[in-house]
This record gives C-alpha cells, structure tokens and sequence, in this order.
C-alpha cells in the first residue's frame, strides 16, 4: 500500500513574494527618513507629522502580501529603522513598532469581523474604510502605549486626530503615487 502525503506542509514562497517582502521591509524606513525630510514642515512632534509616508507601506503590506506576511514585513522595517533614526532599542521604541504594524491588522481584522469578509483589494470603498480603520487604530494603539508606558509623549488631546490625519494624507499619496507608477508602467507596456 502507498503511503499518502500530508496534505499540509512547508509553504512554498516565491521569488516575487519574498522580492516583494523584501522591498515592503526596506521601503518603511526609507520611506520613514524621506517623509521626515520632506515632510519637516508638517510635523506636529518628533512622532507625528501631518504627511506620514510609510503609513501607505504599512497599509499596503497587509493588503497586497496578506495580514500574517505584511505584519512581518512592518514588524521588520520598523526594526531597521530603529537603528537609522538613531534610536536605541529601547522597551517604548520596540511597542511602537509593535504598534506601528497592528494597526492596519487591526482593521483587516475589525472589517472581517464586521462585514463578516475579508476586504476585497480591488474595491475602492473596502480599501478607503480599512484605510480609515487603520488610521484610527494605529493612533490609538499608539497613544495608549504612550499612556501606559510613557506619558512624556502625551502633549495634548489633539494628537490623537493629527496622527490619524498624518497616516491618513501618507496613505493617500502613497496610494496616489502607486497608482501614477502603475499607469506609467502600463503605458510603457503598450507603447512597445
């Protein structure tokens, strides 16, 4: 008698899934220090800013490579970053990363659970309510480590919607920029 395989076994990634990871992983904190740089002029404090760049990354990674591959991904871009923006590793540095990639899984994981489906990437109106979920959560997972755990952060009651405004306005032109590098991109292809 044949012995038959388990059905379950190893997942097999492929070039263009770890490639695109990869990308997700190195584009946060890239995407974190250019934001910063350009963005200088809309910054509220040193941790929120009216055009937050990587929030389109962290939103993205969730969407595009899926809640458990994405969350690594900003799970692993926040790590870098860490280091490049002169940070120490401290316990409040590493929740906020842990903050920065469960927002946006916290809205997959609301809109599920609410529309009893997950969001359907190609639908406008599911991407802007998960946008504005993840914006929402992110703020507020944010501000209560910064209560729990550091309370220095907490300069006013407004920074609660400034930072949700920040990620929102970063997602939106970061949705706005990959969809003018896609319309490039498929005019190219039809030119040849």
């Amino acid at each position: 008698m044949k012995r038959q395989e388990p059905a379950v076994g190893p997942a097999k990634v492929s070039v263009f899934e770890l490639a695109l990871f990869l990308i997700s992983v190195f584009s946060f904190p890239l995407l974190h220090l250019l934001g910063g740089w350009l963005f200088s002029f809309a910054e509220i404090t040193p941790q929120i800013g009216l055009i937050y760049l990587p929030a389109f990354i962290r939103l993205f990674n969730v969407l595009v490579i899926g809640p458990v591959k994405g969350t690594l991904a900003t799970l692993a871009g926040g790590m870098l970053l860490i280091p490049l923006s002169g940070g120490q590793g401290s316990f409040t540095e590493i929740l906020g990363v842990v903050c920065s990639a469960g927002g946006p899984l916290v809205a997959v994981f609301v809109f599920h659970l609410l529309r009893g489906r997950p969001a359907q990437i190609g639908s406008f109106s599911d991407v802007a309510i998960v946008a504005l979920m993840y914006c929402a959560a992110n703020a507020l997972l944010y501000h209560l480590m910064w209560f729990l755990f550091d309370p220095s952060q907490l300069s006013s009651p407004l920074n609660l919607f400034w930072m949700a405004l920040g990620d929102f306005n970063g997602a939106l032109l970061g949705a706005y920029a990959l969809k003018w590098a896609a319309g490039r991109l498929r005019a190219g292809q039809l030119a040849k």
